[in-house]
């Protein structure tokens, strides 16, 4: 029988991100995956590295609380936090198991451009900022900034990977959490 993972959001990009972490850090574990549109409780761009903490652990915790049949559950939370005169962008994973353990990592950071960051503090989106200056469309469920920055070295779902697997390190070795 598959264990049951909710993610706290439909965007393709961020189901991906956790299939790929759960199956790479527990390789002979069957899941079946499921995404939900869930809020996040924070602003639609997360301007701090704590809110946007904040929005993964509140989606995690609105799945558990709306889902509670799972075994697991995912928040997962792109944002961005000042620095001098641009921003570094940022996510942010949280995990919750059935069994009462929490896992939070933040993925990588990177600056994104002053055109970028110019249309951010207009109060755009970042996703649409990102649209706007690299003639994309919806860039935010496909490569991301971070894909349209290194050319596709990295994409948006191997971003959020990362924090995913991160994020998975106390739940995959919860003996060392429990001392």
């Amino acid at each position: 029988m598959n264990q049951q993972i909710i993610i706290a959001s439909r965007n393709p990009v961020k189901i991906a991100a956790v299939r790929d972490g759960f199956s790479r850090t527990f390789p002979d574990v069957a899941f079946s995956f499921r995404g939900v549109e869930l809020p996040s409780g924070v602003s639609d761009q997360p301007m701090s590295d704590a809110e946007t903490r904040l929005g993964a652990r509140n989606r995690a915790e609105r799945a558990a609380a709306d889902f509670p049949q799972a075994d697991y559950w995912v928040g997962i939370e792109g944002g961005l936090h000042p620095d001098g005169d641009t921003f570094l962008a940022l996510a942010w994973v949280c995990v919750l198991s059935a069994a009462g353990e929490r896992g939070e990592a933040r993925a990588g950071a990177f600056h994104i451009p002053p055109a970028v960051a110019a249309l951010v503090r207009q109060g755009m989106e970042l996703g649409d900022a990102d649209d706007a200056v690299f003639g994309e469309s919806n860039s935010k469920q496909k490569n991301g900034a971070v894909g349209l920055l290194t050319g596709n070295l990295i994409d948006r779902a191997r971003f959020y990977e990362q924090g995913v697997i991160l994020a998975l390190i106390p739940l995959r070795n919860a003996a060392l959490w429990k001392a």
